[in-house]
């Protein structure tokens, strides 16, 4: 019984990659707010966001996180701090880089301060027109 088991709990690590609620941060693809904008969403629709990034995207990832808390919609939940070996097809030979993964959760407020912001670009749009 228990090989079973095991073999469950290698798919569910091998499944961990897709998670519905991991963002991969790159620092080169996308704007810094387009990061921050994208964690409030995962946030709404999941309760908690990870994010995760690799070398030198991990500044980019701290920002994000530091950004989110700051604003009192995140709180710190884990910190994972790992090394990965990435294929180099330059080197003929794998190179080693860091990777971080941070899982943040929402704050008591954070439905509240959502709604807050949503009201302010509501009421801003309004004057733009009128």
């Amino acid at each position: 019984m228990e090989e079973i088991t095991d073999g469950v709990n290698a798919m569910n690590l091998v499944g961990d990659s897709h998670k519905k609620n991991r963002i991969q941060v790159s620092n080169t693809k996308k704007p810094l707010f387009f990061y921050v904008n994208l964690a409030k969403r995962y946030m709404q629709q999941h309760n908690e966001v990870e994010l995760s990034a690799l070398g030198m995207a991990i500044a980019t990832v701290v920002t994000i996180a530091e950004i989110l808390k700051n604003n009192g919609l995140a709180v710190e939940k884990k910190i994972m701090t790992s090394t990965v070996d990435i294929k180099d097809d330059s080197r003929g030979r794998p190179i080693q880089k860091a990777k971080i993964e941070i899982l943040l959760g929402k704050t008591e407020n954070f439905d509240e301060l959502m709604a807050a912001a949503a009201e302010e670009r509501e009421a801003a749009e309004a004057e733009e027109q009128g």
